[in-house]
């Protein structure tokens, strides 16, 4: 398992010990997965919660004519699924899809809730990162709501300098909740 997986948690739990993370890891199950392949799809049970070794995924809902709004895109070192789905062992309401191949690790919540019964400091770990999920989405509402077009996109380069060498214009219009056309003006 990835070097990169235990200084993401050590990055919380400085504390974590090679035994720690030798217990951690057998909880985690690699996956693989190709460009445009899905992790999940609306209507279906979400059965994992995946942390990005490599790659890119985007979040994203389908409107009723089937236009996509984007949710979240997720590179190395982020957490993705459909939270309510998966934390409320219902039915997917998003689907997640690569958009180049990936490496994951994924954790079911009966694994989770476990790992978090045995090693109590990930519980700790899990806390924090869904605060800072929250506090980013908080963000990211408020900046759909206040900013104008052009800002927004600045402000998204300025957060993810190379998206436009590993995203398409239109998944980034999507994403800020633009035209394709819009975002070509901005981007002259």
């Amino acid at each position: 398992m990835s070097t990169h997986f235990q200084q993401h948690l050590q990055a919380i739990l400085p504390q974590l010990t090679e035994a720690d993370f030798a217990h951690i890891q057998r909880f985690f199950k690699p996956i693989q997965r190709r460009r445009h392949q899905y992790l999940v799809q609306e209507g279906e049970a979400v059965r994992y919660d995946y942390w990005v070794i490599s790659g890119a995924v985007k979040s994203y809902y389908l409107d009723e004519k089937g236009r996509e709004h984007i949710l979240q895109f997720a590179f190395e070192n982020w957490w993705v699924t459909d939270y309510d789905a998966y934390f409320n062992q219902q039915a997917a309401t998003l689907h997640i899809d690569c958009l180049e191949d990936c490496q994951l690790l994924a954790i079911t919540l009966e694994q989770r809730e476990q790992l978090c019964r045995e090693v109590p400091m990930m519980e700790h770990f899990w806390r924090l990162k869904i605060q800072k999920g929250f506090i980013s989405l908080q963000r990211r509402i408020l900046t759909l709501l206040r900013l104008p077009a052009e800002e927004r996109y600045r402000q998204l380069l300025h957060t993810f300098p190379d998206l436009p060498q590993r995203v398409p214009k239109k998944l980034i219009a999507a994403y800020l909740g633009l035209s394709r056309e819009t975002l070509s003006r901005l981007t002259l």
